[in-house]
């Protein structure tokens, strides 16, 4: 039994040693919002926030977790969309697949919460997750606009 907090709730799931986190969100805790992607922490689709850090699920294998961490998935960030990145991805129509922007605005709550003003620079170093739909600029735009919205 692997102990864990998500989304604030304190939870034990049955799994087996080395068992990805994202496996266990998707399959036996049903919040799908992170994606499988690539698989190996490349692309960022599965990216969660864990103490407030923005974390690749898809290779964070459970048994790493003491059940002391705060994990957060994108069900988790807001529950009625109102995140100011939420928001700005709404605002901007960032997405255009989508299929990759809730690792996307994990990624980017992280950021904002480290840098709260962060330039081109500190997006272009700190977002490396992948789309493949090339939304990267809207993507800094919408950075922009939720960081001005936070402050």
């Amino acid at each position: 039994m692997a102990k864990l907090n998500v989304n604030g709730q304190e939870m034990e799931v049955a799994v087996e040693d080395g068992t990805p986190l994202l496996w266990v969100l998707r399959e036996q805790l049903d919040l799908t919002g992170a994606k499988y992607g690539c698989g190996v922490a490349q692309c960022g689709s599965c990216t969660v926030h864990i103490d407030g850090e923005a974390v690749r699920s898809c290779v964070m294998p459970v048994d790493a977790l003491t059940g002391d961490e705060k994990i957060v998935t994108i069900e988790g960030l807001s529950a009625d969309g109102s995140h100011p990145v939420q928001q700005a991805w709404a605002e901007l129509d960032v997405p255009q697949c989508g299929y990759c922007q809730t690792g996307m605005i994990m990624a980017a709550a992280a950021l904002l919460d480290q840098t709260p003003n962060p330039s081109d620079e500190d997006i272009n170093d700190q977002i490396t997750n992948i789309c493949r739909c090339g939304t990267f600029n809207r993507v800094r735009r919408g950075i922009h606009r939720a960081a001005q919205t936070k402050a």
